[in-house]
């Protein structure tokens, strides 16, 4: 077995074994949603802190990279969106749902641990940066969506309205708290003191595979119910159609390789359980979202793998 193979094995062995404490009900779902509210609002802004204030991002293309990534997640959310309304003949709020499904990646619960085994601390400075603007990005596009569909589509968008709703929810996020505080300490030029070295240490390190033991009990809890063919059609779209887009466009761009490859493999990632927070509060979608979400991450043990064979091909 490779090192590569072996790393994918147990990322998703982790999940798998969360998602059958909860299955026989060795952990009960009140567990399960404790452990994520750790894994995201302790464990991995500690992470994002620690390398906010240790990583060198010299050599890294930000604006070419994040060009890259959300050109591509915008044209698949229009085609998952097209595909809900056009093909499967859902209503507008629906196609949010089917858009956000298709585009949105799990790049924390599953993305950071899964980077960190694949490409260590150099990768996960790469995808620092893209977490650093995709909650922000993803959160504006679902809250005007929100606005223009989630209401009935019969109120009109209020800029101010959008905004404020924005940056409440931006500001008390507890990942971009954790990257923003990482920088400002990071202006600062000083050292953390030892003993708050140590802390955030054992914490941050606890990240990995705390979040992907959460994100299995996650899965057990979400379920499949129904809507199997849509669900199927959003995963094409999330795991081979986004993937291939920013495939083509980091290298029409000439990124470096590390960059390129962590792109696309967060490009390939299944969606996380944001698409169905999204179709909660349009109060539709919910058992879509629900499916696509499972049925992307069971079948990203193995499309992960052909995307990562695929970058290490292109880009060495």
């Amino acid at each position: 077995m490779t090192p590569l193979t072996e790393t994918v094995l147990f990322v998703f062995s982790l999940v798998a074994l969360g998602y059958l404490a909860g299955l026989t009900g060795y952990l009960k779902p009140v567990s399960g949603e404790g452990i994520s509210e750790f894994a995201v609002n302790v464990a991995m802004p500690l992470l994002l802190f620690q390398t906010m204030v240790k990583s060198d991002f010299h050599g890294v293309a930000p604006w070419s990279l994040w060009g890259a990534y959300f050109a591509a997640a915008a044209a698949t959310w229009a085609a998952g969106h097209l595909v809900m309304t056009r093909l499967f003949g859902r209503d507008a709020r629906a196609g949010i749902v089917g858009g956000v499904s298709s585009a949105y990646s799990n790049v924390v619960l599953l993305g950071a641990p899964f980077i960190l085994g694949i490409f260590g601390a150099s990768g996960f400075e790469v995808l620092s940066l893209l977490v650093s603007i995709h909650l922000p990005v993803m959160m504006m596009a679902s809250i005007v969506l929100f606005e223009m569909f989630g209401r009935g589509g019969d109120e009109s968008v209020h800029p101010l309205r959008v905004i404020r709703n924005f940056l409440r929810r931006l500001f008390v996020n507890p990942l971009i708290i954790g990257i923003l505080t990482g920088l400002a300490w990071r202006m600062t030029g000083a050292p953390l003191p030892a003993l708050v070295g140590r802390l955030v240490d054992a914490l941050a390190n606890t990240a990995g595979p705390v979040a992907l033991f959460a994100m299995g009990l996650s899965l057990r809890r979400f379920g499949i119910s129904g809507n199997i063919r849509p669900a199927l059609s959003l995963s094409v779209l999330k795991l081979f159609v986004m993937p291939g887009l920013v495939l083509l466009l980091v290298w029409l761009l000439g990124l470096p390789p590390l960059t390129a490859k962590v792109a696309v493999v967060v490009a390939a990632l299944p969606s996380g359980v944001n698409s169905y927070l999204i179709a909660v509060q349009f109060n539709t979608g919910q058992a879509l979202a629900s499916n696509q979400m499972t049925i992307a991450t069971a079948s990203a043990v193995l499309t992960t793998s052909f995307w990562l064979t695929v970058v290490i091909h292109v880009f060495g």
